[in-house]
């Protein structure tokens, strides 16, 4: 099938992409759903612990590096960080972005589900916000094309923040140093499309570049041991990558849950695939947050996305894989403690 038909596949570019094709993946889109093919070809003809001796150029792989944070006024960064944790920003002032975001740690929480203004559970396990900005859409149901869009929901949402941003900017001029961090950042005071434009700068930065797998895609040969060089071979020969591929190791397409066998809560049936970027680092698992390992969670999504049941080695070796995509914040790894 042409890949025109692919729902706005913009991070799986350049080699990626070209490496989509020659490993032979499929997706299938139906209506404007994209839902992510899995490879069914014959298996192959060594045993699947057995890596090949070449696995090809680092070029060719179908995933890329994550890029280091774009230039951006460091004005507008700071003011939009300092936004990013104040309590203002919620209806009765008792909860800000941090509180489910955490950035001193994986950039979300470890709890299954946080809890609303109302004291009730959220629907969706939370996502973590670093990297968000490299997906293409946000959210598990993907609803949010832009950084803009999802900072004016969550203020809006009832169970978030509960506050239109009219009342936000309210809060904020009413503090001289805030007008005076706006008009130094923006000329002006606060307003709605400055007060968004400070937080989505501020969350432009959240990305996790130089993991390990970044640095041997990158060139460092040595970068990675045997047994995670042979999870990424296990991770592509499986079938996990025709999802999982690009700069965020997903976050890039639509897929049903679910195929061969259950995987979590049945609803939403279509999810946007999760980026894998610094997956060690942010338990519990899956939109229900019900897998509370990383382990547990490989297991299931083999054998509920591929009809796999996959032995102890294999499991092993592909989270000793996944936990090598753990990046940098602020020179320390993602999860670290301060």
């Amino acid at each position: 099938m042409p890949f025109r038909t692919l729902l706005e596949l913009r991070n799986c570019a350049g080699p990626g992409l070209a490496a989509f094709v020659r490993y032979g993946y499929c997706a299938i889109a139906i209506g404007v759903v994209v839902l992510c093919g899995l490879q069914l070809a014959a298996a192959p003809s060594q045993p699947l612990d057995q890596p090949p001796a070449s696995v090809g150029t680092i070029a060719e792989e179908p995933i890329t590096p994550i890029p280091e944070p774009p230039p951006i006024d460091p004005r507008k960064v700071k003011l939009g960080e300092r936004l990013f944790g104040d309590p203002r920003l919620s209806r009765d002032n008792s909860r800000s972005c941090l509180s489910c975001h955490d950035v001193s740690s994986n950039g979300a929480t470890t709890k299954r589900q946080d809890i609303g203004l109302d004291g009730s559970s959220l629907p969706f396990n939370t996502p973590t916000i670093f990297n968000a900005t490299l997906n293409f859409r946000l959210g598990w149901e993907g609803r949010l094309r832009t950084m803009e869009s999802d900072v004016q929901a969550a203020l809006a949402n009832p169970q978030i923040m509960g506050i239109s941003i009219s009342e936000v900017v309210a809060k904020l001029a009413a503090d001289p140093d805030m007008r005076k961090e706006f008009t130094a950042a923006y000329g002006s005071g606060p307003d709605a499309a400055n007060m968004v434009d400070a937080i989505t700068s501020f969350e432009r930065t959240l990305v996790t570049p130089d993991s390990k797998f970044d640095r041997w895609l990158t060139g460092d040969a040595a970068a990675l041991s045997k047994e995670e060089l042979n999870g990424y071979w296990l991770f592509k020969s499986l079938g996990c990558v025709s999802c999982h591929q690009g700069v965020n190791v997903g976050g890039n397409l639509f897929e049903r849950h679910g195929i061969f066998h259950p995987l979590a809560s049945p609803k939403p049936e279509i999810l946007r695939v999760p980026s894998l970027r610094n997956v060690a680092t942010t338990p519990p698992y899956f939109h229900d947050g019900s897998a509370q390992t990383l382990d547990e969670a490989v297991r299931k999504m083999g054998l509920a996305q591929l009809n796999s049941t996959l032995t102890d080695q294999q499991v092993n070796a592909i989270v000793a894989y996944l936990q090598t995509l753990t990046g940098k914040y602020r020179g320390s790894p993602v999860g670290a403690s301060p």
